[in-house]
């Protein structure tokens, strides 16, 4: 009798297996389906953050602001140390400013690392770029980025970002000398 239930046991196993996957297979389909878009709303955001990053260094703030959709709880830590800011002004006389203060620039972007999920993307990126930025004369201005975008509805928003100007290797002295304020 036990022998005879391990036959019909073992008989039955192909099937049970079969009707697993079939239902893993029903289950991750939506996973998958997720894990594309959330990709190829990743390499959307890649390119529209190429575009937006070199319209601002050169000053074109009426284009970065057309491709820009920031957070209302956006963060920034900015290149030039300090806190972190909290949201952003767009009233014109702030890009009036952001305007004069960036201009003549040209960006690329070199990607590190993209991060996707169906909520959350984040983009690790080197901005290679130069440009004449608060009146100083015309040089290397590459950031290491990071940019991290939240959905909000159908649209993607950038809820953070980080820059800064370490892209060239530094010494630890000089490290040491940024972290106490001293450099």
């Amino acid at each position: 009798m036990s022998e005879h239930n391990n036959t019909e046991n073992r008989a039955a196993w192909p099937l049970a297996m079969t009707r697993r996957t079939a239902l893993a297979a029903v289950v991750a389909a939506p996973l998958l389906i997720s894990t594309a878009e959330a990709e190829n709303a990743a390499a959307n955001l890649v390119q529209r953050a190429a575009e937006k990053n070199a319209a601002f260094i050169r000053g074109d703030m009426q284009r970065w602001s057309e491709l820009a959709r920031i957070a209302p709880d956006f963060t920034l830590l900015q290149p030039f140390g300090g806190a972190a800011s909290h949201g952003f002004d767009a009233s014109p006389e702030r890009m009036a400013q952001l305007s004069n203060y960036f201009q003549n620039g040209k960006a690329e972007l070199e990607l590190a690392q993209t991060y996707a999920s169906d909520s959350m993307i984040v983009l690790v990126f080197i901005e290679r770029q130069r440009g004449e930025v608060g009146g100083l004369p015309e040089q290397d201005w590459s950031l290491r980025v990071t940019e991290v975008y939240r959905k909000s509805g159908a649209e993607w928003q950038l809820a953070h970002r980080h820059a800064d100007p370490l892209v060239h290797r530094i010494t630890l002295e000089k490290a040491a000398a940024l972290a106490r304020g001293t450099a």
